[in-house]
């Protein structure tokens, strides 16, 4: 935030001039990279604070410091682990973002800040449940379909990005099959391709693609898709599809 001198007199405000608005929070961008941005733009920050803010948003809850040190800096001495939360803390509260807050021994992510990857989250959930509102559709853009947080390698970091995969994954091929039987046929092409792109090698994500080409009367284009994964499951897995991708096939010449 920035900060306001004491002297700076205030606006008078006119009766019709519309009361104040605070400012938004700070946006904490996990997905496809860590960026964290304040009103003003971009905040710089160190690895560590980076690590301390990434655990905090993937946990969504209070933790406590020793576990937080212990897990970011396992690999080091009790002392110096907790002196390097300190130190991260510190260059935090330096930011005067207030972006972590603390309570006794207990350290959690500001209720402020706005993550993208919880969002997503919440989305993905939906999904799987079968609420499938008209703001599920964002789950094909780019920004959401990313990698959460590419080039980490902390194993806690691993276990959230795997997890998030799988959801997102489950969540597009269930989206797409939705709107696949509701007619809706170019959104689930959509929906379908984020899913491939996203992991080329998932035959279930083809599978559902070449459903929404059948659904369409496209044989040619379901075809192609079963000749483009056949090529790609050779090249990298050294197998061929399964019997549930082959039986779509069948189904084309009832197109």
């Amino acid at each position: 935030m920035v900060a306001v001198s004491p002297d700076a007199a205030a606006p008078r405000l006119s009766p019709d001039t519309p009361a104040a608005v605070d400012p938004p929070g700070s946006r904490l961008t996990l997905l496809g990279g860590f960026s964290l941005h304040a009103e003003l733009g971009k905040v710089p920050l160190g690895s560590s604070p980076q690590r301390v803010v990434a655990l905090l948003a993937l946990h969504g809850s209070a933790l406590r410091r020793g576990y937080v040190a212990g897990l970011l800096w396992g690999d080091s001495t009790e002392a110096r682990a907790s002196g390097c939360l300190r130190s991260a803390l510190w260059k935090l509260r330096v930011s005067d973002l207030g972006v972590v807050r603390t309570h006794g021994d207990s350290l959690a992510l500001s209720p402020d800040v706005d993550v993208d990857v919880r969002q997503v989250t919440n989305l993905a959930r939906a999904v799987i449940v079968g609420n499938f509102g008209e703001e599920t559709f964002a789950l094909v853009d780019s920004c959401y379909s990313a990698e959460l947080l590419p080039g980490w390698h902390d194993d806690w970091v691993l276990s959230a990005r795997e997890r998030h995969r799988q959801l997102i994954l489950h969540a597009l091929e269930l989206l797409c099959e939705h709107l696949t039987t509701a007619g809706r046929f170019g959104a689930a092409v959509l929906a379908g391709l984020t899913a491939v792109d996203r992991e080329p090698l998932r035959e279930s994500a083809h599978r559902a693609l070449m459903k929404v080409h059948l659904a369409e009367g496209n044989a040619g284009e379901a075809i192609r898709r079963y000749q483009q994964y056949e090529a790609i499951a050779a090249r990298d897995l050294g197998v061929g599809p399964s019997t549930m991708m082959r039986s779509l096939l069948s189904k084309v010449s009832t197109v």
